[in-house]
């Protein structure tokens, strides 16, 4: 294991140095480039286009993803209740968007998510929806419509989806209940149709579940759960080929050591890992990012725990040849969804992300560029 206290008094990534190593000309043209080099790609989401938001139509941003970035996933304009605003109608502006954008600068696409079962995030129609007598057939009909008007109208430009997203309650691993699940009688016709679906209407693509398990305390029924699923998949026959895993990593209570805390979180972590890949599965991290609620509010503290922090992880995660692509849920600290959804306690900003709210590069990312260059290269 690397010395990590050494590499952070050293200031990794504080400024986007070379490694003097056989990547390091990689390394000086960016993540991906120095991930290429090992087989394995960087992305990160992205917002519909606009001058204000982290976006390829913001230009400081999009410098960033065309320095950084192979692959980009959006980060809400494919979701249900985004594109589709009514039963009977379909909003695409948006997520068309940010395809064209992408395309244009040769980024590779993911798609973000075919089915979010959960109702919270189901749009409020279709909660309240009357799948009318035939229940099963109306809620089978109405997903695969929607399935297959997603993946046709995108084609090869995406070649991997998120097909089913958070289907596990992680308070006790069972599956969720939704008014999919309740016209179907279960969740799991639910899940089998959706990547049956997936499979015929874009046989080219990488089906993926994901979900939000985690190496941290507390996680274990959510991880139970999402094995137990997974099993069930691979019993019954359906399409899955991969995990992904979120990855939205954090520390959430004050400690004295970063270092110990990754070596105990490790084993059972890896343990998580050995049985997925055991049953024949890919992991993909679809959402990286550290939550640092539990860190101190000191700046170059909390910066050198984040980054000590997403180095012991990444260094677990992609010691896996099943891993080749990673996605930060965004680039930079001004935009990250952790700002709204899980505010610091002290009210200071979250500092999770590559790089900070001035678009200057963190310690974060020089944990990022080191991980991926000690990487095992990919055959």
């Amino acid at each position: 294991m690397v010395d990590r206290r050494t590499m952070l008094a050293g200031g990794a990534g504080v400024a986007i140095g070379a490694l003097g190593s056989s990547p390091a000309a990689a390394a000086a043209g960016g993540l991906h480039a120095l991930a290429a080099t090992r087989g394995l790609s960087f992305g990160t989401c992205l917002a519909a286009p606009r001058r204000d938001n982290g976006s390829l139509g913001n230009p400081r941003f999009a410098a960033l993803v065309e320095r950084d970035c192979g692959m980009a996933v959006p980060e809400n304009a494919m979701k249900w209740q985004a594109i589709r605003p009514s039963a009977d109608r379909y909003d695409f502006a948006a997520f068309d968007a940010i395809v064209d954008a992408a395309i244009r600068r040769g980024l590779r696409l993911r798609g973000h998510t075919l089915l979010w079962h959960y109702d919270r995030w189901f749009p409020r129609w279709l909660v309240d929806y009357d799948f009318g007598s035939q229940k099963r057939a109306t809620a089978e009909r109405l997903l695969q419509t929607h399935i297959r008007t997603v993946a046709a109208r995108y084609g090869r430009r995406i070649g991997s989806y998120d097909v089913v997203n958070e289907a596990v309650d992680p308070a006790d691993g069972s599956l969720r209940s939704t008014a999919l699940s309740r016209a179907m009688g279960g969740a799991e016709p639910v899940l089998d149709l959706a990547f049956h679906a997936a499979r015929a209407a874009a046989p080219h693509a990488e089906l993926v579940y994901n979900d939000y398990m985690s190496w941290e305390d507390g996680n274990q029924k959510h991880r139970d759960g999402v094995l137990r699923l997974l099993e069930g998949f691979r019993t019954r026959g359906t399409p899955v080929h991969a995990l992904g895993v979120q990855s939205h990593i954090g520390v959430f209570e004050p400690t004295d050591s970063i270092e110990r805390l990754v070596v105990r979180l490790t084993p059972a972590w890896r343990g998580f890992l050995d049985q997925v890949t055991g049953m024949g599965y890919r992991l993909v991290v679809t959402e990286f990012d550290v939550r640092d609620r539990g860190l101190p509010a000191d700046i170059a503290r909390r910066d050198r725990d984040v980054a000590a922090f997403a180095r012991g992880y990444l260094d677990v995660m992609l010691s896996y040849p099943q891993l080749r692509d990673v996605l930060a849920w965004g680039i930079t600290d001004r935009f990250s969804w952790l700002r709204g959804f899980e505010p610091r306690p002290d009210g200071k900003i979250t500092r999770g992300l590559p790089y900070d709210e001035e678009y200057a590069p963190k310690p974060l990312y020089g944990a990022i560029r080191d991980a991926l260059a000690a990487a095992t290269p990919r055959r």
